[in-house]
């Protein structure tokens, strides 16, 4: 797209400043290094412009590393289950006694081979050990959701918690085989087999629980956890309709078991009312992280848009306000990037200021009358087909720079001088 059509008014002066606010692109490069390779193309193809970057994440990888940089605090190091059972070294954020987590440490889709990705069996259990090992001396914890292998609707997680917070042999053996064998297993579990989970909850009461999540989807439905991402984790088709129906009846039966709660008069930080609190796989969010958003909320956590709470940590809106464009971008810009994602995220806190957005994403597979209704100015892919697509993956961050470098010229005035 020619810079006619969102630049005018804002490039009368020789030299454009443009700030770089990038997601990471997927398991290939972190926020910082997305940003370090699109300020390295656009000083390439525009090198009297004024280029600073501004790395985000939206709960998902690179949540804790992107918090540090602007918070501060400790990095805690610690070990914790993969979505295989395997040792997995994590990483928690301390900040006075605020701690934050990223999901993705314990159940992250790098985590898994792709020979060996299969949500039917991967296991959230050491997000639930993440979240156990954070506990003492927090009065907050904020658990970053997205990128996960897994589909269990936080079986895993529920289970990992109980095992430490709840006296030994409260979780029967055989409920616990199957809470922690992934999302394939739990169309066998009742709500006779989780009557612990009221007494979870209450030990979680002392602390306030927030869920950062990557996307506003419910658990189930169309945009659900299983019909929505399962696929792209490793499930067929059938196996994503077989997740579903085994995440509903589990929905049910924790839903049973945990009975009426009671909730306060306001609304949680996604808007949804206090009554409807009530409904946890309904919330927008519940399907994050193949459903950890879910367990999150049947705990008592507030659900709200991770890429909003990174937004609001950097200043990100004036961060936009001292720059005349700000481009952002991910590994792939799809339907999931105009529901909670860092794209949109950034769209929406640049539109007010009337600085244009421009995305450099690995893919772009919107097409620009959702991405002009989302205040996105521009898209541009990096790869556009599988081979482009292959290709681009085994060097991304050199397709990356030398994309942003062609971006620069169609839009920075300066790219003749």
């Amino acid at each position: 797209m020619a810079r006619s059509g969102g630049r005018a008014g804002t490039c009368h002066h020789r030299g454009v400043r443009v700030l770089m606010a990038p997601d990471g692109f997927g398991t290939h490069l972190t926020p910082a290094e997305a940003a370090a390779a699109l300020r390295a193309g656009w000083s390439d193809g525009a090198p009297h412009d004024a280029v600073d970057v501004c790395p985000l994440a939206d709960g998902g990888p690179g949540f804790v590393a992107t918090l540090h940089a602007t918070l501060g605090g400790d990095l805690v190091p610690v070990t914790v289950g993969s979505p295989l059972g395997e040792p997995a070294p994590a990483a928690m954020l301390r900040v006075g006694t605020t701690v934050h987590l990223e999901s993705a440490h314990a159940v992250g889709l790098g985590l898994v081979p792709v020979g060996r990705r299969d949500p039917t069996r991967t296991t959230s259990r050491g997000a639930g050990e993440l979240i156990a090992a954070a506990l003492p001396g927090a009065r907050r914890v904020v658990v970053g959701l997205g990128g996960s292998a897994t589909n269990d609707a936080g079986a895993g997680l529920l289970l990992a918690l109980a095992q430490a917070l709840l006296p030994p042999g409260t979780v029967d053996d055989e409920v616990a085989a199957r809470l922690g064998s992934g999302g394939g297993a739990l169309g066998d579990v009742h709500a006779d087999d989780l009557p612990w989970l009221p007494a979870l909850r209450a030990a979680l009461a002392g602390v306030d629980l927030l869920a950062a999540v990557d996307v506003d989807v419910p658990l189930l439905g169309l945009t659900g956890a299983s019909a929505g991402f399962s696929e792209q984790k490793g499930a067929t088709a059938e196996q994503a309709q077989d997740l579903e129906r085994a995440l509903g009846a589990f929905a049910h039966a924790a839903t049973t078991a945990l009975g009426p709660v009671r909730t306060g008069p306001g609304a949680d930080l996604l808007g949804a009312s206090a009554a409807r609190s009530a409904r946890p796989a309904a919330l927008p969010g519940a399907g994050a992280a193949g459903g950890l958003g879910f367990a999150l909320a049947l705990l008592g956590a507030r659900l709200l848009p991770g890429a909003g709470l990174v937004a609001d940590a950097v200043d990100l809106p004036a961060r936009i306000a001292a720059h005349d464009l700000v481009v952002t971008g991910e590994g792939r810009t799809d339907w999931q990037s105009l529901h909670g994602k860092v794209v949109a995220e950034v769209a929406a806190r640049a539109l007010p200021l009337a600085v244009p957005t421009v995305v450099v994403s690995g893919e772009v597979l919107v097409g620009r009358r959702e991405l002009s209704a989302a205040g996105v100015t521009a898209a541009y892919p990096v790869a556009e087909g599988p081979a482009a697509v292959r290709a681009a993956l085994a060097d991304p961050a050199g397709t990356l720079r030398a994309r942003t470098a062609r971006v620069a010229r169609t839009w920075s005035p300066s790219r003749g001088a």
